[in-house]
């Protein structure tokens, strides 16, 4: 049986990896398409069945209410989405994506299509975890407009995928435990008791 060491990575999610490069590397062994030099990766335990998971994802309209800077997912078909998100300075960027794997009930894999705002790739897995739920695992390669320029303004706006992929599965692990996404903005309820 070879060493652990000579293993080139274990069961754990790439983005737990404290070698960047490394995740890197797997997660462009991992993307069906090379999409990137960057990475953003989060896994998150959601108390939910796994397939129940999948299919809500599958649904990608549904994943404008659980990500930030999403400001509008068009279904165009089956495999092929066009996403409008938001980007530092109040601008916006647009992509067409494709699916490019998918295994019911556990995987989805995408890519950008030619002509991207930004290059992308990547995938959601699902994993059952038994009593505990899922594992939801996101792993993301992407081309950061203005290279690492890009990057630091970007993370300075807090709109670095890096930081938006960790954000964004909190808020679907929200919404798929309780049935909503906690915020301290107001909703329209408390503004009409305000104003009474």
């Amino acid at each position: 049986m070879p060493d652990i060491a000579d293993r080139p990575y274990d069961d754990a999610p790439v983005s737990t990896s404290k070698d960047k490069d490394a995740a890197v590397r797997i997660a462009t062994a991992e993307a069906v398409e090379d999409r990137g030099n960057s990475f953003a990766g989060w896994a998150v335990t959601i108390n939910r069945p796994s397939a129940e998971l999948y299919t809500w994802w599958r649904d990608f309209s549904n994943l404008a209410s659980v990500m930030e800077n999403v400001e509008r997912i068009d279904v165009l078909d089956n495999t092929r989405s066009h996403w409008v998100v938001k980007a530092p300075g109040g601008t916006t960027v647009e992509w067409d994506a494709i699916v490019t794997e998918e295994r019911e009930g556990e995987l989805i894999a995408w890519a950008s299509a030619e002509g991207a705002d930004i290059a992308n790739s990547g995938r959601v897995a699902f994993r059952d975890a038994g009593a505990r739920g899922a594992v939801v695992t996101a792993t993301i390669l992407y081309d950061p407009p203005a290279g690492v320029i890009g990057k630091l303004v970007a993370k300075l706006f807090q709109r670095e995928p890096n930081i938006q992929v960790r954000r964004d599965l909190a808020r679907f692990k929200q919404l798929m435990e309780t049935g909503e996404v906690a915020t301290n903005a107001m909703n329209r309820k408390q503004f009409e008791e305000q104003d009474a």
